[in-house]
């Protein structure tokens, strides 16, 4: 499929995949997105702890990059395992502007480590943040009670419900420690209604700018 490097509207850039009109990170601020949804809703949910994350959709490597930026300031300690069944290329990844945008020149190196690190080998980054990434498709995914949070990053329901199904929400759940967290861009009520039937508490919470809400799950509790 035709895909173009498009830049959003706080000034980072994302991958536009042209024939599904669908892009690897909000049209309305990559760097937005990413901050609110998975850092401010979910990563700081964890202050002063060792967290260990799943992140469903490595993609472009900016959600893993900006969990490296933020966790000192939360004073934590991260395992971070990235799953990505097509990962981008590498021009593609020399065109994103994060490390520019996100003041972090001094940190090039890491963002360039994370996404030329070998597949399922784990990396130090620093004392505080190991790094994995694994080759995988969704539903090859077998963890059980690994994890303290979940970024969900698939692409949108719109052009892949399969990613969204019971079935996959299901391996979500069993990835997760008990009361872990799982935190996503979508707001659809077939998602929640698929989240709910594998035994999550789901939350609707405000979205990032140009999206009105979002979900975040909690493995067990009450729907009410």
């Amino acid at each position: 499929m035709e895909r173009e490097i498009i830049t959003t509207k706080d000034g980072s850039t994302t991958i536009h995949i042209k024939d599904w009109d669908e892009c690897y990170h909000s049209k309305h601020g990559a760097i937005q997105e990413a901050q609110h949804v998975f850092i401010q809703n979910g990563l700081s949910l964890f202050p002063k702890q060792a967290v260990s994350i799943l992140e469903i959709g490595f993609g472009t490597g900016l959600n893993a990059f900006i969990t490296y930026l933020e966790s000192p300031k939360l004073n934590q300690s991260i395992h971070y395992v990235g799953v990505e069944a097509y990962p981008v290329d590498t021009s593609e990844v020399v065109a994103m502007n994060y490390v520019e945008e996100l003041n972090a020149v001094i940190e090039k190196a890491v963002f360039k480590k994370m996404h030329e690190s070998e597949w399922d080998k784990k990396v130090v980054l620093n004392p505080e943040f190991e790094f994995i990434k694994r080759k995988q498709f969704f539903d090859e995914i077998a963890d059980f009670e690994q994890f303290d949070l979940i970024y969900f990053d698939a692409f949108g329901y719109r052009v892949q419900p399969e990613l969204w199904s019971t079935a996959i929400f299901k391996k979500m759940y069993d990835a997760l420690k008990p009361r872990g967290k799982l935190v996503t861009y979508a707001a659809r009520g077939v998602v929640k209604r698929s989240m709910i039937e594998v035994g999550f508490t789901v939350e609707k919470i405000p979205g990032p700018p140009g999206k009105r809400e979002m979900f975040r799950a909690t493995k067990g509790g009450i729907n009410i």
